[in-house]
């Protein structure tokens, strides 16, 4: 079979005035970015009449199981059942794209395109994200420097710098450092930008008016006092704002098979929370009838966030969710054993049906050298827990590898559905977090290092204690040890630090080893990239 972006690049693309025409948006509301890419008016998220369906995955190895590949191949497959059909997908970040764990375009048959500019800058969203976060840093230490009228305290300066790359160097620096025209020495580092504050901003507000209010809530540092300091007294919401005008707008490309494809933000879900735009989302579901969505990594980080947090504050209730379930993956986490690694697949299966309240359906996605006799085992394993369960071919054969799977899908999204949120808003900020650690990832118990206990409690008492809170954990276990795998329980969770996202609307709980700086691996997938004498992209998987 050929590779990821040869097929692509075969592809005969529809001008993108044709995929904006599907959904009923006129020319003057379609900004193009050439002639397979664009900008939509986002006027169109007043409404909500699609059925939402979420894909989402097991526990994953670090090369990934496939899930946007299934979104956009399921999307694909409402389209040929004859549904008015949209998938929305996150944004890539360059730093998987030069690492090890490649793009997030899909793959095989199932692609959105066009898929090197997708994976590469795209319309730049990513950049002016980078920008506003980094405009504000700069105002920080240069109030400092011209007097520093708010009083910040150096040492309580929590607003860090952002980098679209994998760069363990830049996680912890020292700067401001020569004669004193060059700011004042402190310790400071960067975080990806997918980790940034900027891009939940960005990715949970409805509009410009609310865009702008959340960027002014912001808390950068705490003044000698201890009172917080926002971005607002700044003054560099209105700078920051204008920066991601045009970035705001959804962006409009189109699958292989030219189903509308929604892609725009692109936070991580296992150090932020793993959603693609509120705005493109709710465009999606005021356009069509069904709107295919994913939330990153396994159904432990992405899901939960995506409904504790992203649904929280949209108001969307989702009609059902699928599981991508890999036999590579449950053999890694039966330690060789698909029979014991099937484990972590019913754990999902139970926490989206009995904790989240939602309809299941779990996609068995094939890769090759998978056997049948495997294949049908995962199946007949999630058919046992009363869900239903179909093999997933959307790689090799597109929308029509996913025939099954979306009269499935379809049947499900019919079902009563009983949503609920995994933790109630006047809870404490540590009874949510030891809710979501022992309902959903079955912790014993949940320790905290002396500094996100004190950290926890000035929240509290501050006024932050009902926000909901963002878990920052390993995405291949279920508890924070990523040699945990398989469905562990009764293990001590470690919250070792916790940060606020004020402007975001959520409080993080860092557990483990998890860093908001990724690093490159030893042979990074930048190596096999390159470009042509006439400007042709090989080697992006």
């Amino acid at each position: 079979m050929d590779s990821d972006i040869k097929i692509a690049q075969e592809t005969k693309m529809l001008p993108i005035q044709q995929i904006a025409d599907k959904l009923g948006i006129p020319a003057c509301s379609v900004t193009q970015y050439g002639e397979y890419k664009a900008k939509i008016n986002h006027k169109y998220s007043g409404g909500k009449k699609a059925k939402v369906v979420l894909v989402t995955a097991i526990s994953p190895t670090p090369l990934g199981e496939g899930k946007t590949t299934t979104t956009v191949g399921l999307g694909d497959a409402l389209s040929r059942l004859g549904k008015k059909t949209a998938v929305c997908l996150r944004e890539p970040s360059l730093g998987p794209v030069f690492g090890v764990k490649g793009g997030a375009a899909g793959g095989g048959y199932s692609q959105v395109v066009p898929m090197e500019d997708i994976n590469l800058h795209f319309t730049g969203d990513i950049h002016a994200i980078s920008a506003a976060n980094n405009l504000l840093a700069a105002l920080i230490d240069n109030h400092i420097y011209h007097g520093n009228g708010l009083r910040i305290d150096p040492r309580r300066i929590t607003w860090r710098r952002a980098l679209d790359m994998n760069d363990r160097q830049l996680r912890f620096v020292v700067n401001g450092l020569g004669k004193s025209a060059n700011g004042t020495p402190r310790e400071d580092g960067f975080d990806i930008t997918a980790a940034s504050e900027i891009m939940a901003v960005f990715c949970l507000s409805e509009n410009f008016e609310i865009l702008k209010r959340n960027m002014s809530n912001i808390i950068v540092a705490y003044s000698f006092d201890g009172k917080p300091v926002t971005a607002g007294e700044l003054k560099a919401e209105g700078a920051m704002t204008a920066l991601l005008r045009d970035a705001f707008e959804p962006n409009l490309v189109q699958t292989l098979e030219h189903t509308p494809a929604f892609i725009h933000g692109g936070p991580f879900a296992n150090i932020a929370h793993g959603c693609n735009s509120m705005v493109a989302t709710l465009t999606a579901a005021t356009l069509c009838d069904y709107v295919v969505t994913e939330a990153g990594f396994g159904a432990d980080l992405g899901a939960e966030k995506f409904i504790d947090i992203k649904c929280r504050r949209s108001g969307i209730v989702p009609s059902a969710a699928v599981i991508v379930a890999t036999v590579r993956a449950l053999a890694h986490h039966g330690g060789g054993s698909l029979q014991k690694g099937v484990c972590n697949l019913e754990r999902h299966i139970e926490n989206i049906k009995n904790v989240y309240g939602l309809p299941v359906v779990v996609a068995v996605n094939k890769f090759g050298g998978d056997t049948e006799t495997d294949l049908e085992y995962v199946a007949d394993a999630a058919k046992s827990m009363g869900v239903r369960a179909e093999k997933s071919e959307v790689f090799e054969k597109g929308g029509a590898g996913g025939a099954k799977l979306g009269e499935a899908v379809l049947a499900a999204a019919d079902e009563k559905n009983s949503f609920k949120f995994v933790y109630q808003s006047d809870k404490s900020l540590k009874k949510k977090i030891e809710t979501v650690a022992k309902d959903i990832y079955r912790a014993g118990d949940v320790s905290y290092s002396p500094e996100a206990a004190k950290g926890l409690k000035e929240l509290e008492s501050i006024g932050f204690g009902k926000l909901p809170v963002c878990i920052a954990k390993t995405q291949y276990s279920f508890s924070d040890n990523p040699k945990l795998l398989g469905a562990p329980s009764g293990f001590e969770f470690h919250v070792r630090q916790v940060r606020l996202s004020a402007g975001a609307g959520f409080v993080v709980a860092f557990a483990g080893d998890i860093m908001t700086m990724p690093g490159l691996p030893k042979t990074p997938s930048s190596e096999y990239i390159d470009v042509e004498a006439d400007g042709k992209i090989n080697g992006l998987f």
